[in-house]
């Protein structure tokens, strides 16, 4: 209680105003488990419709579809388990790539094969990374298609090439890297129990059942934005809340902190695109 508050009470004796206290306390841990119960209903209830769907529809249809000077479609695009094959492939990103002999996430090697194979250019290929009302973007349609093909794989990511080490590392390090007006990290918010932000609850990522019940839930349909929103964009507007530079997209950096993220979550079983609030 406010130092206020228990001078204005004289007549409660010490033992008195501790019960009070711990009341208070066990009334707001309740309140909030019941707004956590009831965020989690909300979810139940709209899981069974998932408009994630339309955009996983969309994106097969464009990853069939031939685009570009080239003329060809992106059924060629090797996300690390041969040309073409899509089943599984997102359980196994970022990974190390011998063809462009960096590590990669997903929206990385997009925007790679949308250049080599259909010849359009980087400006092209990364167009419109995130999509608003009236401006979809194919590059979230695309995410959602590849990511469902992973849907009920358990996430494998390999660290055994030096590069996806290093790439781990760097991650971590971003994670851990406090700077800015208000000296924040990503470990500030997610790196203690209990914490959250308004009604949202705030994941301790150092918690391995934590990390992997966050991670194989993105990409996912943000219910309060109206659309399917991929990791960049959600790193991406964590950047944004820890007052940091706007980050390139898809950025080593990003990839770097994915991959540390991913490989907390080692063993997940991918249930994406799911539902968000």
């Amino acid at each position: 209680m406010p130092r206020l508050a228990l001078k204005s009470l004289p007549g409660l004796s010490l033992g008195a105003l501790l019960a009070v206290s711990v009341l208070s306390s066990a009334q707001a841990q309740n309140a909030n488990q019941s707004a956590t119960d009831e965020i989690a209903k909300y979810r139940q209830m709209l899981a069974d419709g998932n408009p994630a769907e339309l955009w996983e529809m969309r994106g097969q249809e464009l990853w069939q579809k031939k685009l570009g000077p080239n003329q060809q479609s992106l059924e060629q695009c090797d996300l690390g388990k041969g040309p073409g094959v899509t089943k599984g492939a997102y359980a196994e990103l970022p990974r190390y790539f011998k063809d462009t002999n960096k590590v990669m996430d997903l929206e990385q090697r997009l925007m790679h094969c949308r250049m080599s194979l259909q010849g359009l250019t980087r400006e092209q290929a990364v167009k419109t990374p995130f999509g608003s009302a009236g401006n979809p973007s194919d590059i979230e349609a695309l995410v959602s298609f590849l990511t469902a093909e992973s849907r009920g794989i358990k996430l494998a990511i390999s660290t055994k090439h030096p590069a996806e080490k290093q790439a781990y590392e760097i991650g971590k390090k971003i994670f851990y890297y406090r700077a800015g007006s208000h000296d924040f990290s990503c470990a500030s918010c997610h790196s203690v129990e209990g914490q959250r932000i308004r009604m949202q609850d705030l994941p301790n990522l150092n918690n391995k059942a934590n990390a992997q019940a966050a991670y194989s839930t993105w990409p996912a349909y943000r219910v309060s934005q109206g659309e399917v929103r991929t990791m960049q964009h959600r790193l991406n507007d964590c950047f944004r809340q820890q007052r940091f530079p706007a980050p390139d997209y898809a950025s080593d950096t990003i990839t770097a902190l994915t991959m540390f993220l991913a490989k907390s979550a080692d063993g997940a079983v991918m249930n994406a695109p799911a539902l968000k609030r």
